[in-house]
């Protein structure tokens, strides 16, 4: 399993000018690429290859009055930006095709020297290397240090050199993880454990043992601070010195609420895979929730990014993960007797079970529902929601499966 280590980096100023100049030099290779493709594209001729594009774009234009400045940087660099040209095109053509699970990509477009955002990326055939020291040494760079937080489990196969909208520098590392290392670093738990979560906005995960753990609403709570900076950033005049410190100050602040949120994402995330041998969750329409009026509680909860760790870890650390499907009526479906009450509105928080009399706390009834689809998943293998199926021969119009033995 490959896995990314980021680390901060902390490079002096003439370091900071060289990887200015990386950041610059693939920037151009990619564009460059990328208007190569379209210019085919519109003679209807076809496609440069990568070799191609590789000698008139890098070699024969180092040699040229307009492009000898590309010999100021590792070739890997500019190599690595042709590679992430052609993945864009290629990605793009399969969404078309519909061969690419996810949101459907566009077409590759230019980058821009305004982008805030800035990477480049060293494979092993660049020869960079970690000192004695534990400084990162970079063809063409110099050795920059590095605030090591813990020790990397295995050699790494490559590093990406980042420059964040903050201004802050990262050293991402892609490590090979080893499976059976993994699976013992913690101790196993109970193989009976089993949890269902159920997110929410009020509590921001709440489990089938009745545990609610509150939503830290990391971006409510900066609002007052990014306001105000927000307020000074559209003072100043555009191009000034003045309002690039002002985009820095806004920038730094929507970092520390996006790294504050990640840290209780890993923490939360990594013990509930710990303490449980599976862990199942509902498969919630984010996209579709940040399109009401609770888009901005939807995006400062993060769903996405936890359930997504929540799957890598159980993976990595042979537990069961398991996603429950989002039309599953966990709200409706009373968890002792198995009655469905039907639907309710959002402020009923508590209801009472028609038929067997049981007081349920809304989102713990829900969790237990969960848990209770996780575990039919884990010891049948099968799907929660039935598929379709061919009707029986004597079976016509709209007479289907009946909705008391569905639930049965």
């Amino acid at each position: 399993m490959q896995l990314r280590y980021a680390f901060r980096l902390d490079p002096t100023p003439g370091q900071r000018s060289a990887l200015a100049r990386a950041f610059g030099c693939a920037r151009v290779v990619y564009n460059d690429a990328i208007a190569a493709r379209e210019r085919a594209r519109a003679a209807g001729e076809a496609f440069p290859t990568a070799a191609v594009l590789s000698r008139t774009l890098v070699t024969e234009a180092k040699r040229t009055r307009e492009r000898h400045w590309l010999g100021e940087v590792s070739a890997v660099v500019l190599q690595q930006s042709l590679r992430d040209a052609e993945s864009a095109y290629r990605h793009f053509f399969a969404s078309l095709k519909g061969a690419r699970n996810g949101a459907r990509v566009g077409a590759p477009r230019f980058k821009s020297r305004k982008d805030e955002r800035q990477a480049v990326r060293f494979t092993a055939n660049a020869r960079w290397k970690i000192n004695e020291p534990g400084r990162l040494l970079l063809p063409k760079i110099g050795e920059v240090r590095v605030r090591w937080s813990r020790a990397l489990p295995s050699i790494p196969s490559s590093v990406t050199v980042i420059k964040d909208a903050a201004g802050r520098y990262f050293a991402s590392f892609v490590i090979d993880t080893d499976p059976e290392q993994d699976r013992t670093r913690f101790s196993e738990p109970d193989p009976d454990s089993t949890l269902g979560i159920d997110l929410g906005l009020t509590h921001f995960a709440v489990l089938s043992d009745g545990t609610k753990i509150d939503s830290p609403r990391f971006l409510r709570r900066a609002e007052k601070k990014l306001k105000k900076a927000q307020r000074e950033l559209s003072r100043k005049q555009k191009g000034s010195k003045n309002r690039e410190k002002a985009r820095l100050k806004v920038a730094r602040a929507h970092a520390q609420v996006a790294d504050a949120r990640r840290e209780f994402h890993h923490q939360l995330s990594t013990r509930l895979i710990c303490e449980n041998q599976a862990v199942a969750v509902e498969d919630l329409a984010v996209n579709g929730l940040a399109r009401t009026r609770l888009a901005k509680s939807v995006h400062d909860a993060g769903w996405s990014r936890f359930v997504g760790m929540l799957e890598y870890k159980a993976k990595r650390y042979g537990r069961t993960f398991v996603k429950v499907g989002r039309f599953e009526p966990t709200s409706q479906v009373c968890s002792a007797c198995g009655i469905k009450d039907g639907s309710k509105p959002l402020h009923v928080r508590e209801w009472t079970c028609p038929a067997c009399g049981t007081v349920h706390d809304r989102d713990h009834n829900a969790a237990k529902n969960i848990k209770a689809a996780g575990l039919a998943v884990t010891a049948c293998g099968a799907r929660v929601r039935p598929g379709h199926v061919p009707a029986p021969r004597g079976e016509a119009g709209s007479h289907g499966i009946r909705s008391g033995a569905r639930a049965a």
